[in-house]
């Protein structure tokens, strides 16, 4: 488990509440525990620390797809997602994620980013109501 878990599901926790006000409670409580108890533990992810040491975000992938990126809604706009996105890209060049369609935030950070829409399915991985936009990093 990383040392970093309590933090990261912190951030975690605090950029959903901040972006994803489509979600239920009880779903977002559902995830939380997913997130804290069965990815972060098992995934490796990469954390973008303050000029303290302290983790102001994370990002998570496997293979070409990008799985997880949360900064904390105190540092958005500073730069942490497109340092964490140029991290990925140096990993490959053919970068995929999916997003929440309700999240509109997101979407259009990954659209600054150069990620176009592919695809779109009507619920989550899941199974839950809440449409995902199949993105994909331009040519």
């Amino acid at each position: 488990m990383p040392a970093d878990t309590a933090a990261l599901v912190a951030i975690w926790h605090a950029a959903v509440c901040a972006t994803h006000d489509f979600l239920a409670p009880q779903d977002v409580e559902d995830i939380a525990v997913m997130v804290a108890e069965d990815y972060l533990p098992h995934t490796e992810v990469w954390v973008v620390l303050d000029a303290a040491g302290m983790p102001r975000g994370f990002m998570g992938m496997s293979a070409a797809n990008i799985d997880s990126l949360f900064i904390d809604p105190a540092c958005h706009g500073r730069g942490l997602g497109r340092a964490l996105i140029g991290h990925a890209r140096s990993i490959s060049p053919r970068l995929s994620v999916d997003v929440n369609e309700q999240n509109r935030q997101a979407l259009g950070f990954y659209q600054k980013m150069g990620f176009v829409t592919g695809g779109r399915s009507a619920t989550d991985d899941q199974g839950r109501p809440y449409p995902l936009l199949h993105m994909h990093l331009a040519p």
